[in-house]
């Protein structure tokens, strides 16, 4: 009688087949600790490497994209006498109550 599985309290055979497989799988298994903790951290290791390789070429996304929108904005050359819209900021240096009346 097999001790791997009771399906309505009747014992169950494994095939031969799976009983193979399982028994590779975990002959397969880590079993000692330090290797495997060895193991885990280059796992860590190699894991910090890709994120920082995705921020970087986030990065680099956001510098091209920025260079790429920034080449259409129009810069405008100002001339002595021109008439420009000018936009008061100095009373938002102070916003809400702190503003001086």
């Amino acid at each position: 009688m097999s001790p791997y599985k009771i399906v309505v309290g009747k014992a169950c055979h494994l095939p031969m087949e799976l009983e193979h497989r399982a028994y590779w799988a975990v002959k397969e298994c880590n079993m000692n600790m330090r290797l495997a903790g060895m193991e885990r951290k280059l796992q860590l290791q190699e894991l910090e490497e890709i994120c920082l390789e995705a921020y970087e070429s986030s990065r680099i996304y956001k510098e091209k994209t920025k260079a790429f929108q920034d080449k259409f904005i129009l810069r405008k050359d100002f001339q002595v006498g021109e008439k420009v819209l000018l936009y008061n900021s100095c009373l938002k240096l102070l916003p809400g109550k702190l503003r001086s009346h």
